[in-house]
């Protein structure tokens, strides 16, 4: 691991205080990486994916021996060393040809790794649409179809959903431009058969294909446009593969929320259009046989209707006294 460097210049100050840890995060950073052997169609889909999110990705060109589910040692450190919260591994060998391994990072450790199987026979690189190119830095909407991501126990499909959008989220904003919407990310997963759940075989599993298309508008004659897609380009099929699933303590730790400045909101209590604070109290359920009411001749007890405390009385009373044996002096 990097050793800690306090920062001597005002340069190094910036750049430590934007790796710091913040209310409302940076978009996350990919970094994409190959290993010692990768073939050329894994390196065509991964320069694909580095097209469509080049504004936070970062690529490396040079062959690592990186093993990512033996060690993740390697990926630790590039992660630490490139301020990258994400990385996107190219490998390809005989027993797994074609894979792409997303990986994820907390506070620079390994957080959750998951391998797709690219299809090469299906693979369509962006170049071979012949349709105008999506504008660099531009994002897209999402699109899951499908019954396995939306399982409510999670697996390696509600992961994959979770990835990707973290790939190809940006910028949060709260204010959108319509004509900054120019292409659809769709993501569609096969039904999942009863062979495939219990199998662990990657062949048997569902596939996703992954397609994205581009948004454009015509006229209709009406005030509202026709609105059509054309597919842009990349065409990719995935088997999902080998998985990691996050620790326990570290998912609980990326998921917490740090405290802010600002007035945390008190339950029951509200405040009215004067200015008023208003606040409500829960009470438990009221005894009101015990209550007392105003004495009125109407309300009080008949003589007649007896209490269930004056039948035990009466109960005792009319039982026979024993009489006691008399003793001889």
């Amino acid at each position: 691991m990097l050793r800690q460097v306090k920062p001597k210049t005002a340069r190094s100050k910036r750049a430590l205080e934007k790796k710091a840890p913040k209310v409302h995060e940076n978009p996350k950073t990919s970094l994409f990486l190959r290993g010692t052997s990768c073939s050329q169609i894994t390196q065509d889909a991964m320069g694909d994916l580095f097209a469509l999110r080049q504004v936070h990705s970062k690529r490396f060109t040079k062959k690592n021996p990186i093993h990512p589910f033996e060690d993740a040692t390697s990926l630790c450190f590039f992660s630490e060393k490139n301020d990258c919260s994400m990385l996107v591994f190219g490998s390809s060998n005989k027993k797994r040809p074609h894979t792409i391994t997303f990986a994820r990072t907390f506070d620079y450790k390994l957080l959750d790794m998951l391998e797709f199987i690219l299809d090469a026979e299906t693979f369509r690189s962006i170049s071979q649409f012949k349709t105008n190119k999506v504008p660099v830095g531009t994002r897209p909407l999402m699109v899951f179809s499908g019954t396995a991501f939306e399982s409510p126990v999670p697996n390696a499909f509600t992961m994959a959903k979770s990835m990707l959008i973290d790939f190809f989220k940006g910028d949060v904003s709260n204010k959108i431009d319509v004509e900054g919407l120019k292409y659809i990310v769709s993501v569609t997963a096969d039904e999942p058969t009863t062979s495939a759940t219990n199998s662990d075989d990657p062949s048997s599993k569902p596939v996703l294909h992954l397609r994205v298309y581009t948004i454009q508008t015509k006229r209709s004659g009406q005030k509202l446009p026709r609105v059509e897609l054309e597919e842009h380009g990349p065409r990719m099929d995935f088997r999902l593969g080998r998985i990691q699933e996050p620790d326990e303590a570290m998912l609980k730790e990326a998921m917490r929320k740090p405290r802010t400045s600002e007035e945390r909101t008190k339950k029951n209590i509200s405040t009215d259009i004067m200015g008023d604070k208003l606040g409500r109290i829960h009470l438990g359920k009221l005894d009101l046989s015990e209550l007392q009411t105003r004495k009125m001749k109407g309300l009080k007890r008949e003589r007649d209707v007896k209490s269930d405390d004056d039948e035990e009385t009466l109960f005792e009373e009319e039982q026979p006294k024993r009489k006691k044996k008399a003793t001889k002096e």
